[in-house]
């Protein structure tokens, strides 16, 4: 039971809220008093999410984010359903293929910038055009990764993508600070999503295994719902004054050493 909402009267759209850590929020940001909107290309599991949640304050749109159309279709559909955009969560995004940076298929490379990286600037220019136009003071989230800190930790396209997702959440902090709108991002450690269980090609308990034996902190398994809890603070007021910054949620793992362990 929620004792006090944290998202009450707040409307959020959720990009890649279909499955995974977009599922996630748009399930903890309804119990929050949130009205939702999620958009993503997956319209079965959409309707399904909708469905399931028995709710007049959550609704699906379909939006491939690489066509800015479509986004500027769904900010639209917000807009007009609940009558305002306060959170946008720009989460969808691709991990691409495993391979060898020598065997690199460069139009996979495109798709996976084109989503990872386009799309979000798509989500965050429409957003705020919404936001500034009725003033406002709204919250953007950005779903990064350690990769975006860490080479070595994802696929080359994967994690060229969410370093420049950080660049892209620095550029609108700055511009979009003068109209009161912050712009954060999360970025988690391995999380057994769909996403990432369809790019390792295993099964949620084999990708949990192994980043928790990877993992720097201990007793934890990461899950979508931790991911999501992190963006809820970003959404809500309890953030009121954080902007331009990247939540880490991986136990600390992007900012220690994994070359050498200290024996106490």
């Amino acid at each position: 039971m929620i004792n006090k909402p944290r998202l009450e009267g707040k409307v959020a759209l959720i990009t890649g809220g279909a499955s995974g850590i977009g599922e996630a929020s748009a399930r903890l940001f309804l119990e929050h008093g949130a009205r939702v909107v999620i958009a993503d290309v997956q319209d079965e599991l959409g309707h399904k999410v909708v469905t399931s949640c028995n709710s007049p304050n959550i609704s699906y749109v379909h939006c491939d984010v690489r066509e800015e159309g479509e986004v500027a279709h769904a900010v639209a559909q917000t807009l007009a359903e609940y009558g305002g955009l306060d959170v946008l969560f720009s989460n969808a995004g691709v991990m691409g293929p495993m391979t060898s940076l020598l065997e690199m298929d460069l139009e996979a490379f495109d798709t996976t910038m084109a989503i990872n990286v386009r799309g979000v600037a798509a989500t965050i220019k429409h957003a705020a055009r919404a936001m500034v136009a009725r003033k406002v003071c709204g919250s953007i989230i950005c779903t990064a990764s350690v990769a975006a800190f860490l080479g070595g930790a994802a696929p080359h396209g994967y994690t060229v993508s969410k370093h420049a997702m950080l660049g892209l959440m620095k550029t609108a902090c700055n511009e979009l600070g003068a109209h009161g709108i912050r712009v954060n991002c999360v970025s988690p450690f391995g999380v057994a999503t769909p996403m990432s269980c369809k790019a390792y090609g295993l099964e949620p308990s084999q990708v949990e295994a192994g980043c928790c034996e990877k993992a720097n902190l201990k007793g934890v398994v990461l899950k979508p719902s931790h991911v999501a809890e992190a963006a809820l603070f970003l959404a809500s007021d309890d953030s009121a004054y954080v902007s331009g910054q990247s939540l880490g949620v991986d136990g600390g793992f992007s900012v220690v050493s994994h070359s050498y362990t200290v024996v106490n």
